[in-house]
């Protein structure tokens, strides 16, 4: 490995709450699980939601549920993945993930199922 990856983890964040704040949370706490495999193997991990639920705060809103979120949270993923060297996609439906999937498949990205697909990880 020449470089570290910055490497998007994508999986459910809001789908199959309804806004629940408690299921939210443990939702973005799924998708920090892989966080350590990933720094640990010299990447750089990122979720969407750590960059976006600051910019929402920051602009007022009222949480996810707020209009405002359609223009920062999808908007901050793909903006993100213009940075990104690749997508752990984890399990479960997202809109949003899949989303992030297709983008990364556009733009030539790899996307991994399982953190152990991610170079230097299982190693």
């Amino acid at each position: 490995m020449t470089k570290p990856q910055l490497i998007l983890i994508a999986g459910p964040y809001r789908s199959g709450t309804n806004d629940d704040p408690t299921l939210m949370e443990a939702n973005l706490r799924r998708l920090e699980e892989a966080a350590w495999p990933i720094f640990r193997a010299g990447h750089i991990p990122m979720i969407g939601e750590w960059v976006a639920l600051p910019v929402l705060r920051s602009a007022g809103a009222g949480g996810v549920g707020d209009p405002l979120a359609e223009q920062v949270m999808y908007p901050t993923a793909e903006r993100l993945l213009a940075h990104c060297d690749g997508v752990l996609r984890l399990p479960g439906k997202s809109t949003g993930a899949d989303q992030d999937v297709a983008i990364a498949r556009e733009r030539g990205l790899p996307v991994y199922q399982a953190v152990e697909e991610i170079p230097g990880v299982a190693a």
